[in-house]
């Protein structure tokens, strides 16, 4: 396989066609078309390309941005290959309005770019995270499309709009809200804007909110006495191991072990007589 590796999956969230992550050392793209807009960060080594028969290059300090439907190729820049992650984007999360001026600039030399990708794969590699995924890739496609030359969106008033999203969330909190879904029902807005207007009027952004609350609603399960099986599924985690991961990062020790401790508390003392 002279040193390939790929994995490729398709996350439960809104505007993410596919993630692939990648290492090629030989492997050469014949040229061909996507009709989605194909996000790339190169972890190691460089990538030679061709986008609408101009050549570019991709290195590790860039991000790059191909268009759907306009023709490209890949291939190793270096001897020893390159490393890769993509999200492919469904075609209207960035707009293909846009694509003249991203054949015109493909690669973007933007570090907080460059950071919120890479965040973003960090939460799209397991299941459980997908508001949060969600709240990142809103960061990202607004970045990109401020690149691109987009004009800004007129959103509502930023106070109301964090306060009913946050009446959502809290109606939601075992079955969880997408911010597409979110962002209908509060009128259209923007998914970025939301993330930014719950943000700063709450200190926390939305998904962070939400797995505060889920946490609350689990310590409340567990010292009722309900078995941590049950008790993930009722306050909305992915599964026993997701529930048991997010304890421990709020509270330092796993659910099984905070319901003991529940058992162990000492009896009330009896005032008769």
């Amino acid at each position: 396989m002279d040193g390939q590796r790929l994995r490729a999956w398709r996350p439960a969230v809104p505007g993410i066609a596919e993630v692939l992550h990648a290492r090629f050392v030989t492997h050469a793209y014949p040229p061909h078309t996507h009709d989605a807009w194909t996000l790339l960060v190169v972890d190691d080594g460089a990538i030679r390309y061709d986008l609408d028969r101009h050549g570019h290059g991709a290195v590790a300090d860039q991000v790059t941005l191909l268009p759907p439907d306009v023709p490209h190729d890949g291939r190793a820049a270096t001897p020893g290959g390159f490393v890769k992650r993509v999200v492919y984007l469904d075609a209207d999360v960035v707009g293909r309005d846009l694509t003249g001026a991203a054949v015109d600039h493909p690669a973007l030399a933007d570090p907080l770019l460059r950071r919120r990708v890479t965040e973003l794969h960090r939460v799209l590699d397991g299941p459980g995270e997908e508001l949060q995924a969600e709240s990142r890739l809103a960061l990202v496609v607004d970045r990109l499309r401020g690149h691109l030359g987009a004009p800004a969106h007129r959103e509502p008033e930023p106070r109301r709009l964090a306060r009913d999203l946050r009446d959502l969330l809290d109606a939601h909190v075992d079955t969880g809200i997408t911010l597409e879904t979110a962002a209908a029902r509060l009128g259209g807005a923007h998914p970025t804007h939301l993330v930014r207007a719950f943000t700063a009027s709450f200190g926390l952004p939305p998904h962070a909110y939400l797995v505060g609350r889920r946490v609350d609603r689990a310590r409340a399960l567990l010292l009722a006495g309900q078995p941590p099986a049950q008790v993930a599924a009722a306050a909305g985690f992915y599964d026993q191991a997701h529930l048991t991961r997010t304890f421990r990062r709020y509270l330092g020790t796993t659910p099984a072990k905070f319901a003991r401790s529940a058992a162990r508390r000492p009896a009330a003392p009896d005032r008769a007589g």
